[in-house]
């Protein structure tokens, strides 16, 4: 898997693919996707089209897309699985994912609630359940590896330890505000791909980019704030996602610099502590709008 991964999640289907073919021809080869986002479709006719342009081979290009919190039920996880690829337009996924680890009612409404707007959860399937449908997709061979997103450690260890084919990789938010510092020292230890969304905080403002510590470090290093981010989030040993959307922004994201040791530990010192996606505690996205 590239270190620098492109994430799909934006809401503007002409942009996405936009965004997609810049970050492709900015040096992109990791796009990380999902059913949820509703935006498969766009993602991958952006990847034909600018992998045809540019003459990149498909070999070339490691997808990610995730199985939706209502498909978690077993006998649906292939058709799911399939559907994803078709709208792809690919013929193997690199890495599926569990999106999160609540189980929806099952159906065609991803968001589906009760009278009182409640997510109406599904109490018959179990995380297990669902993962050893993903390792059946695996044997199968049109999928290299799966993995998990938005779990805590208490979820992973279990899953970890029951599972035929191990986790390859989760998917986290993670930034100085949230290191989340025992689950990667677990998966460094399991040889499990940490990989870190919203390494920016979300962009939110203020927020990170607007740190102190941040803002004084990029001034130091001549390189901006963000800039400073990411290269603390490979230098920490994590792979990452960022959403660029423009040619401009997905080049900066490259060119960034291994921190000078003191200025790395002084973003590790940063005490504030804070998440900006609640998904892990509900299995709602944070960022994606209720009904959309």
């Amino acid at each position: 898997m590239p270190i620098m991964g492109f994430g799909t999640l934006i809401p503007d289907l002409a942009v996405t693919i936009t965004a997609t073919k810049d970050a492709l021809e900015a040096g992109f080869r990791h796009f990380d996707c999902a059913e949820r986002y509703r935006n498969e479709t766009e993602v991958g006719q952006a990847l034909k089209e600018g992998m045809a342009k540019g003459g990149i081979p498909r070999e070339d290009i490691f997808v990610t897309t995730k199985l939706w919190n209502t498909n978690h039920r077993p006998a649906n996880v292939e058709a799911a699985f399939e559907g994803s690829l078709r709208r792809l337009q690919l013929d193997y996924i690199d890495l599926y994912m569990i999106h999160t680890p609540f189980a929806f009612k099952a159906g065609e409404e991803q968001d589906p609630r009760d009278d009182d707007g409640n997510v109406i959860y599904d109490k018959e399937v179990s995380l297990l359940d669902t993962w050893r449908a993903l390792e059946m997709l695996v044997d199968s061979g049109r999928c290299g590896a799966i993995g998990l997103s938005d779990v805590n450690l208490e979820q992973l260890i279990p899953i970890y330890e029951a599972a035929r084919i191990k986790p390859a990789a989760i998917q986290i938010e993670s930034h100085p505000y949230l290191p989340e510092n025992e689950l990667l020292e677990y998966c460094k230890q399991k040889g499990i791909v940490f990989l870190a969304f919203a390494p920016l905080g979300h962009g939110i403002r203020p927020g990170l980019l607007e740190n102190e510590v941040v803002m004084e470090i990029a001034e130091r290093v001549k390189k901006t704030p963000a800039q400073v981010l990411l290269s603390w989030a490979v230098q920490r040993g994590t792979a990452l996602l960022t959403t660029p959307k423009s040619a401009a922004r997905a080049k900066e994201n490259f060119d960034i610099i291994s921190l000078p040791e003191e200025e790395f530990e002084k973003i590790n010192q940063i005490d504030t502590r804070q998440r900006y996606n609640q998904v892990v505690k509900t299995g709602v996205p944070g960022f994606i709008a209720k009904g959309s």
